[in-house]
């Protein structure tokens, strides 16, 4: 077992995007309970996220606060890629703190999407662990689309967009339409500087000391062992799912567009298993015609529900639609406690993007999930869930032109919350399984082995 009295000092780098930060807070939370000190690198417009860990560990998380990298300081064919560029600024300014300090960090870990922090652990001598906000799977595809770019692209020269794409190289040798493939990697232009640092960096990623993922064996077993082998080497520590305790904080992500106890007491007034809870994440907006499916399944049905929109999306509800849904429905405008209402008794069933926070949150909660994949890893994550676990239902196979008809959509709202549905009984052992691997399996085991080889190395 380590020793507590040597334990390292770690710098933690996450990704300005929400999906990114609050998993590796997540995981913060866990390191600082094992009394490690950390110092985390975070932007002024995201400190309120970081406000409640400073507050239960002022002696031992620091924060080094830089502005925002500016992105338009690096044009670029597309925004993730100029963002993540922006982050390269970084550099010199991170070795300046680093060469000040007293006492360093021994290691670094930082998002997947910033590769170039390789160079930067290399330069500073310590070792770079990569954290995956996208679980095993999702992760192992991203890899290989970046790796193989020219050798994929040259299959489909046409760029059609029904062109099936198969890759033998994974477990289960997953298929994907090319529509479905991430409109970054589509986007790739052979020779565009921004590009092939990207593409450098993801790459880079596999030759880190380590890889921590935010998954768990009996969700994604077979990948997790697959990228051990894509490594060379068993520094893959899977020590999800990270999610904080039932009297965790309410406002974990940001604060609520609707107070929680609100929601609470809503909730706290419907029958177990007789809510239907809809939210497509904190990117994905709907179009106008995927908005009027959905609120044309959802009067249709009989379902109680709660719908999460983006105020920039609230246009798209039909007139009288909230009035016409009162006391069954509630509307929250804005950002949800999503991981409070999940864990709720009255909710039954989750009508998500499968994006990977939202997945293991479903996951954890034990509801069943009725896929709607809008893009990036989503289209993966729903195959995990439907194909293989047997644990959700697809809703549609996504954009652009496909949406449900409200009908259908509808009828699987109501029969996803009957409790003889075989994917409601393999999702509550999927989560209790999960469950068990933070608190005394193979998940707390990963954690373990990953603070004992900080301190052994």
């Amino acid at each position: 077992m380590y020793d507590s009295n040597d334990n390292p000092h770690l710098l933690i780098y996450p990704f300005n995007a929400s999906g990114h930060i609050i998993p590796l807070l997540d995981f913060t939370h866990h390191l600082l309970r094992h009394g490690l000190t950390i110092t985390i690198i975070i932007s002024s417009s995201n400190l309120p996220l970081l406000h409640p860990l400073i507050s239960s560990y002022p002696s031992s998380l620091h924060k080094l606060l830089f502005s925002d990298p500016d992105p338009d300081h690096h044009p670029s064919p597309h925004p993730l890629i100029a963002k993540v560029i922006a982050t390269q600024q970084m550099f010199n300014p991170i070795v300046r703190w680093f060469q000040s300090h007293l006492s360093p960090p021994v290691a670094i870990i930082s998002d997947f999407f910033l590769g170039w922090t390789n160079e930067l652990a290399a330069h500073l001598g310590i070792r770079r662990v990569v954290f995956s906000p996208a679980g095993a799977l999702g992760s192992s595809i991203f890899h290989m689309l970046w790796r193989d770019l020219p050798e994929i692209n040259a299959l489909n020269g046409d760029r059609d967009e029904s062109f099936l794409l198969s890759l033998p190289e994974i477990p289960n040798s997953p298929e994907f339409p090319w529509r479905q493939l991430s409109p970054l990697w589509r986007s790739y232009k052979e020779g565009e500087p921004n590009f092939e640092s990207f593409r450098k960096g993801v790459i880079g990623n596999m030759t880190a000391w380590g890889i921590v993922y935010n998954t768990f064996e009996d969700l994604e077993g077979v990948y997790i062992e697959h990228m051990k082998k894509q490594i060379g080497h068993d520094w893959v520590w899977a020590v999800g799912p990270l999610l904080p305790d039932e009297d965790g904080p309410a406002g974990r992500g940001g604060s609520s567009a609707v107070p929680p106890d609100h929601l609470l007491m809503w909730l706290d007034k419907k029958p177990d298993d007789s809510v239907v809870y809809i939210c497509f994440g904190s990117i994905e907006r709907l179009s106008e015609n995927e908005m009027s499916v959905l609120t044309s399944a959802i009067e249709l049905s009989n379902v109680d529900f709660i719908l999460c929109v983006k105020t920039s999306d609230l246009k798209f509800i039909p007139s009288g639609f909230e009035d016409r849904m009162s006391g069954r429905g509630l509307i929250v405008k804005g950002w949800a406690p999503q991981l409070v209402i999940l864990r709720h008794r009255a909710v039954g069933s989750f009508v998500t993007h499968c994006g990977w926070n939202s997945t293991l949150e479903g996951v954890a909660a034990g509801v069943m999930m009725l896929t709607w994949p809008l893009g990036a890893d989503q289209f993966a994550n729903e195959k995990l869930l439907v194909d293989q676990l047997g644990v959700g239902k697809r809703v549609c196979e996504g954009r652009p032109e496909n949406v449900p008809d409200s009908v259908e959509l509808a009828e699987l709202l109501d029969e996803s919350l009957s409790c003889d549905r075989r994917e409601r009984v393999k999702i509550k052992k999927l989560s209790q399984a999960g469950i068990k691997a933070v608190k005394e399996g193979t998940s707390m085991r990963d954690l373990d082995m990953f603070i004992n080889q900080l301190c052994e190395h």
